[in-house]
């Protein structure tokens, strides 16, 4: 069964920040999981750069609008790239490609009757290209989402048939209760549609800066809205419109957005795909904002964080280990250097660093780097089990998005290895001469090691191919079925010497 997962496209009136980062790293550290047991997985990322905003953001810049969206873009890439995301396209929305095949699904939408020409008088909200009746705005003004002025606006547009879909909706969020997660999060959604849905303006004719209508339908005043454009990407990137060559990935099996586009994803879009006959989303995962020292990041208070800096501080894998565990999936999160610190020093350092060392160490002293698997269970059993039952428990974590589950439940296997160790006391059984029991403890612990670090491939690749590599093998699906699934332990084999450091030493 393949899988496809996506981030959503990053909009390019601005660089990076942590929110960037981190549905970024969710979405690779599940397309990694997939990978790891084997599926056939697809994962897309990419840029957003159409729109009145980018327009006007190139103009004060005295740009021509494509050099600045291009620009932009590759800053975004440049840093995926460097933080080795695992993407298997990066989509922008200027692509020829996706333009033609946006084309495409606004002809088969029109000639559904689902699009109509008629005139738009609203209020709107160029930062959120999005307009709003007058009884949802702020003081009768400003925008209920980003707080800024509006102003009306009335033009000629072609409207989307979104009322046509409601009752459709609803059904498919009560006949499908994971289409939306955390699950709390559908009840807002769920909510917005039950208050009635107006038709969806979808093309503009104040500004130019969007894909261009259908030369059949013969109206050059017209460019599509960016919410539409933006949207259809995620079939666009597997050639809808063109071949379809990698159409095999649709539906989306997991789709993750920032809390504040979950509406468009969880409405507009899959309305798109019902208009054009197409299969939904599995999940669309929504996840919260991040706030520093509790504050709300802003660049007039000079508190944004840029990701770059922070990896280049700590560690990229570090920044990924400390924002997919600190913070439940859909939740609002804290990013705090002190929480950081303490995050990568306790977790990262203490327990899986030291248990590393304390492997080699005893390996070392008691058998010559020399690790045998043969009396483990014999002396271990209740250790294996509570292994076992750890790791039983994380598919269902992850597949619930929550990652702060996966990583808490599969520390408990650091925990029980320093448990053993601590537990059995294998230098007091050396003394004693009990070399098979004390051997057997070591045995345990590296497979404990051996096993965890599998699972935490998915969030820190490089660090945990160093561990294996020391352990004598590599992670990859084999070695997943056979020492997780399989539930076997690792064959003789002499452990390399070295130290893995998590110390976070400079300041941001």
């Amino acid at each position: 069964m393949s899988k496809y997962i996506t981030t959503p496209i990053y909009y390019v009136n601005g660089e990076a920040h942590i929110g960037h980062a981190y549905t970024t790293f969710i979405a690779d550290t599940m397309a990694r999981y997939e990978k790891l047991k084997g599926e056939d997985t697809y994962f897309l990322t990419g840029t957003d750069e159409h729109g009145q905003k980018i327009e006007e953001s190139a103009q004060k810049r005295n740009k021509p609008t494509q050099e600045f969206a291009s620009e932009i873009s590759a800053t975004f890439k440049t840093l995926w790239d460097d933080f080795e995301i695992s993407y298997d396209k990066f989509i922008r929305t200027t692509d020829a490609e996706h333009m033609t095949g946006v084309q495409k699904a606004f002809l088969e939408m029109h000639a559904k009757g689902d699009i109509y020409k008629d005139f738009y008088e609203g209020y709107y909200c160029v930062s959120c290209e999005t307009f709003f009746p007058e009884t949802q705005l702020i003081d009768g003004e400003f925008c209920p989402d980003c707080g800024r002025t509006t102003s009306v606006v009335k033009e000629e547009s072609y409207f989307f048939k979104l009322s046509k879909y409601e009752d459709k909706l609803l059904k498919h969020y009560e006949d499908n209760p994971d289409f939306i997660l955390p699950r709390s999060r559908a009840n807002e959604v769920i909510n917005f549609v039950k208050g009635g849905l107006r038709d969806l303006s979808v093309t503009r004719t104040s500004f130019t800066w969007g894909v261009k209508m259908p030369a059949s339908l013969n109206d050059d005043s017209h460019v599509m809205y960016v919410w539409l454009d933006a949207l259809l990407n995620y079939i666009t990137a597997l050639g809808y419109g063109k071949d379809g060559a990698n159409m095999k990935y649709w539906p989306a099996s997991t789709q993750f957005v920032g809390k504040d586009i979950l509406r468009f994803h969880a409405i507009y879009w899959p309305a798109f795909l019902m208009s054009l006959d197409l299969p939904l989303p599995k999940t669309i995962g929504a996840h919260g904002w991040w706030t520093r020292d509790g504050e709300k990041m802003s660049k007039s208070k000079g508190n944004v964080i840029a990701p770059k800096v922070v990896a280049d501080a700590y560690g990229v894998e570090n920044l990924r280990y400390f924002m997919l565990r600190e913070v439940p999936f859909g939740q609002d999160g804290d990013f705090s250097q002190r929480a950081f610190i303490d995050r990568i020093n306790s977790d990262l350092s203490n327990d899986l660093g030291n248990l590393l060392n304390r492997i080699i160490g005893m390996s070392g002293k008691y058998s010559d780097f020399e690790i045998d698997s043969k009396d483990v269970i014999k002396y271990h059993e209740k250790e294996i089990d509570a292994m076992n039952e750890a790791l039983g428990n994380l598919d269902d974590f992850m597949k619930n998005l929550q990652t702060h589950r996966y990583l808490e439940e599969l520390w408990k296997l650091f925990a029980i290895g320093n448990g053993a160790i601590t537990g059995h006391e294998p230098w007091a059984k050396m003394k004693e001469g009990k070399t098979d029991e004390a051997l057997a403890t070591v045995a345990l612990v590296a497979n404990i090691l051996a096993k965890a670090v599998i699972m935490l491939s998915p969030v820190m690749p490089k660090t945990t191919a160093i561990v294996c590599d020391a352990l004598g093998f590599e992670i990859n699906n084999e070695s997943y079925k056979d020492l997780v699934l399989g539930k076997n332990l690792l064959k003789v084999f002499n452990i390399k010497k070295f130290h893995l450091f998590f110390l976070a030493l400079k300041n941001l």
